[in-house]
């Protein structure tokens, strides 16, 4: 269909069809409508803000700006991370969005130039920081995960089991396929989940010890790499920690002093532990499957007069460091939930739907803690 034609008389103000006034007539004003549609444009315009950070991360901008030691400039910078003099224009064009989307801090020079300072943020894409997320954007932004998306809406209107996910229905396959089937995702994968469990378990070792504490031995199902486990031993060396997982990630794992890396699927059996650590693994899991996967860590664990537990380390949706009135963990808890709609036949659950699936599986009660942004830590007992 046709957009309407706006109709105005010789003094412009007098419309027989005004669209801004006859659209949302006694509901919003034209200055409303105008802001409506500007939100529409930048939402569609979305992508540009995760596509620019992309590049910057594969540029390198955020190591060369922390490393310069001060300001730097525009030529410096473009020196720095390989873009041409011809293509400083476009390069200012670039930083100019990061800027204003805070991840860096500009300040104009009188000579009509400008410097480049890092921020908070910028420092959480640096790829030798302690807290980078670098990997973790990498791996959310890969061409074929964005694909999915494109197949959303064929997904939604499908029937039966055929295509569990938008993903399987663009590519053929589950994202575990391509993980196996594609060395270079798999290894972006591993290093995206090993540097976020290298961070994360440690802030849990170190802000909430009691999680950990007076455990003679631990199992991290689905471990990946073993960054956790590694976390956790470093902390308490008299533990004994394990990382369950399938032959083709032990392959690419490196040898962790003091951990065992079994080799196993989660669903047929887990290690016998004190405790199984569980992060980032249910969400991943229709709510059938995770209950499979929790019966198997509740045969692992002794009783919890003995101590046994099951640590999950996972997004509980509306409670956060904010206590659930924040809205930036709200919304990034909601992102996840949606791309975990799109790549998996998992979701992000709220206390009710993780309580849910703890009765299925056997287990008596439940601890939430928030602490660690939009993720929780839950403690489940037999």
């Amino acid at each position: 269909k046709s957009c309407p034609t706006v109709k105005t008389t010789t003094q412009g103000k007098e419309a027989s069809s005004n669209i801004l006034g006859d659209a949302m007539a006694g509901e919003a004003s034209k200055e409303e409508v105008l802001k409506a549609q500007t939100r529409v444009w930048n939402e569609a315009l979305g992508f540009v803000r995760p596509m620019s950070l992309l590049a910057a991360i594969q540029l390198g901008i955020p190591d060369a700006v922390h490393r310069h030691g001060g300001p730097i400039s525009l030529p410096e910078l473009a020196s720095a991370v390989g873009v041409p003099e011809a293509k400083i224009p476009a390069l200012r064009r670039l930083m100019r969005l990061l800027c204003h989307s805070g991840f860096f801090h500009r300040e104009a020079k009188p000579n009509g130039g400008e410097v480049y300072s890092p921020t908070i943020f910028s420092q959480q894409l640096v790829g030798d920081s302690p807290t980078t997320a670098a990997p973790l954007f990498r791996t959310m932004t890969y061409p074929q995960l964005v694909m999915a998306w494109y197949s959303m809406v064929t997904w939604l209107r499908s029937e039966g089991p055929q295509t569990p996910t938008a993903f399987e229905a663009a590519h053929g396959e589950p994202l575990w396929g391509l993980l196996r089937r594609v060395p270079e995702y798999n290894g972006v994968f591993n290093v995206a989940m090993g540097c976020d469990s290298q961070w994360s378990v440690g802030h849990v070792v170190r802000e909430h010890p009691e999680v950990f504490q007076g455990l003679s031995s631990l199992v991290d199902v689905g471990g990946g790499n073993g960054a956790a486990a590694k976390a956790i031993k470093e902390a308490f060396p008299e533990m004994r920690c394990a990382v369950l997982e399938l032959p083709h990630v032990v392959a690419d794992s490196p040898e962790i002093e003091g951990v065992e890396f079994v080799l196993g699927d989660m669903f047929q059996h887990v290690p016998p532990a004190h405790a199984v650590l569980l992060k980032w693994v249910l969400h991943t899991s229709n709510d059938e499957d995770a209950v499979r996967i929790l019966q198997r860590c509740k045969e692992a664990i002794p009783s919890r007069e003995l101590g046994g537990k099951v640590i999950i380390i996972d997004i509980v949706v509306g409670s956060g460091d904010g206590g659930g009135g924040d809205q930036l963990l709200l919304e990034s808890q909601l992102l996840f939930d949606l791309f975990m709609l799109a790549v998996t036949d998992g979701k992000e659950r709220d206390e009710a739907e993780w309580r849910q699936i703890f009765s299925a599986a056997g287990f008596s009660d439940c601890k939430i803690t928030p602490g660690l942004g939009p993720r929780s830590i839950i403690e489940v007992y037999p």
